[in-house]
C-alpha cells in the first residue's frame, strides 16, 4: 500500500494514500544498478557491459545490493522484415540475448532502453507502434528492466503511451521493472503510480554541484530542489527517480560526490550508478558501496524523506525508517564550512527525549543526545546521521 508522511502537530505519521499503484511485484524497494549513458552515451557495445557487469562484483557493488546492468541509447540500428527490433550487429555481434545470459551469468539482472516516440534521442528505431511486439522481444532475450524515454514523441499522451507499454510488459510473461524516462514533463508522479515502478521528475542531471547546462540538463543541487514535496506520491513499487547517479565522473568534487550520494539516499530514489565501475578510486568505490548509507534508502518502510527545516544555505533532511528511527542529512550549500543543527521537533520527536545518534559516513555512534543535534559540516557538504529514541 502506498503511504503518505505527512508532520502534524510535532508526530511523524504514516498514513495510507488512496492514489493506485503498480502491483507487478517489482522494486519493492528502489532499485540499485548501473546504466551506460552518463559515462559511455552511444560508445557502448557489449564489451562495455560485460566488464561492468564483472565489475560490479569484482568491486563489492553487487554484495552492496545493486543489481541491474542496463544498456541505454544507441544498441538498436533497425527492424527486420517483421517489425522486429534489430542490434546493432557492429557493436552487439553477439546479439542481446547472449549478453543478458552473460550478465545473469553474474548473479545480475539486465536492462534494456527504448522510448516512447517514433525514434530514440539518438534517433534509433523507437517503440511507438511496436510496443506488444517489443516487450515480447524483451522477455525472449531475458530483459529484466526497460528504461522508456519521451524523445520524438510529438502530440502523443503522456500517460496513455506509458499505459500502453505497462500493458505490453505485463501480457510478455515476464517480470520487467518498468523506468518512465518522461523528465516530469506531464508531472508523472501525480499519474504514473499505477504505470511503472519509478517515474523521472525532472530532466537530465548534469555532473556539477549546481547550474543548468546549455541544452537544458539540472545540476546535481538543482534537482534536489526539484524534490520537495514529491515525497507523498513513493513508495514500495512505485518511486520518484532523479535521475541516475554522477557519483565518479570527474565533475563534482568527493565532499560534493558524497552529498549527492546521501540526498539521493534519503530520498529513497533508485540508485543507478553512471560512472565506469571498472575504473574507480577508492574514495569513489567507497561513496558508492557504503552500506549503512544504502540501508537508509532502502529501508523497507519506503517512506521517501523531505527537506523539514531551511535556514538559508542550511538544510536537514529526514526521513523515517521502518524501526521508528529517523535517518537525517544535514547539509551545507554554501561556501564554507557552518554548524548546522537538526532539532527533534523537526523529526516529529518531543523535545524532552534521549536519543543516540549515529554518524553513517564515519561509521560511529556519537553518543546520546537530548533535544537537538548538531555538527559542522564542509562547504557543499553533508552529515547524515540517524537518530534513535
Amino acid at each position: 500500500m502506498r503511504r503518505t508522511i505527512l508532520f502534524l502537530t510535532g508526530i511523524l505519521l504514516s498514513i495510507p494514500s488512496l492514489l493506485p499503484a503498480l502491483d507487478n511485484g517489482l522494486a519493492k524497494t528502489p532499485p540499485m544498478g548501473w546504466n551506460s549513458w552518463n559515462k559511455f552515451g552511444c560508445k557502448v557495445n557489449e564489451d562495455v557491459i560485460r566488464k561492468a557487469a564483472d565489475a560490479m562484483v569484482a568491486s563489492g557493488m553487487k554484495d552492496a545490493g545493486y543489481q541491474y546492468i542496463v544498456i541505454d541509447d544507441c544498441w538498436q540500428v533497425s527492424r527486420d522484415k517483421d517489425g522486429n527490433i534489430v542490434p546493432d550487429a557492429k557493436t552487439f555481434p553477439s546479439g542481446i540475448k547472449a549478453l543478458a545470459e552473460y550478465v545473469h551469468s553474474k548473479g545480475l539482472k539486465f536492462g534494456i532502453y527504448s522510448d516512447a516516440g517514433t525514434k530514440t534521442c539518438a534517433g534509433r528505431p523507437a517503440s511507438r507502434g511496436y510496443e506488444f511486439q517489443d516487450a515480447r522481444q524483451y522477455a525472449a532475450w531475458g530483459v529484466d528492466y526497460l528504461k522508456f524515454d519521451w524523445c520524438n514523441t510529438g502530440t502523443q499522451n503522456g500517460p496513455a503511451s506509458y499505459a500502453t507499454m505497462r500493458d505490453a510488459l505485463l501480457a510478455s510473461g515476464r517480470p520487467i521493472v518498468f523506468s518512465l524516462c518522461e523528465w516530469g514533463s506531464n508531472k508523472p508522479w501525480l499519474w504514473a503510480g499505477d504505470v511503472g515502478n519509478l517515474w523521472r521528475t525532472t530532466g537530465d542531471i548534469v555532473d556539477k554541484w549546481e547550474g543548468k547546462a546549455n541544452w537544458g540538463g539540472h545540476g546535481m543541487i538543482d534537482i534536489v530542489d526539484l524534490q520537495v514535496d514529491l515525497g507523498s506520491y513513493a513508495g514500495p513499487g512505485h518511486w520518484n527517480d532523479p535521475d541516475m547517479l554522477e557519483v565518479g565522473n570527474g565533475g563534482m568534487t568527493t565532499t560534493e560526490y558524497r552529498s549527492h550520494f546521501s540526498l539521493w539516499c534519503i530520498l529513497a530514489a533508485p540508485l543507478m550508478a553512471g560512472n565506469d565501475i571498472g575504473d574507480m578510486k577508492p574514495e569513489i568505490r567507497e561513496i558508492l558501496v557504503n552500506k549503512e548509507v544504502i540501508g537508509v534508502d532502502q529501508d523497507p518502510l519506503g517512506a521517501e524523506g523531505r527537506r523539514v527545516r531551511k535556514d538559508g544555505d542550511l538544510e536537514v533532511w529526514a526521513k523515517q525508517l521502518q524501526d521508528g528511527s529517523r535517518a537525517v542529512v544535514l547539509l551545507n550549500r554554501g561556501n564554507g564550512q557552518q554548524a548546522v543543527t537538526v532539532n527533534w521537533e523537526d523529526l516529529g520527536y518531543p523535545s524532552h527525549v534521549g536519543a543516540t545518534v549515529r554518524d553513517l559516513w564515519q561509521h560511529k555512534d556519537l553518543g546520546a543526545f537530548t533535544g537537538k543535534f548538531s555538527a559542522p559540516v564542509a562547504s557543499h557538504g553533508v552529515v547524515m546521521i540517524t537518530v534513535r529514541p
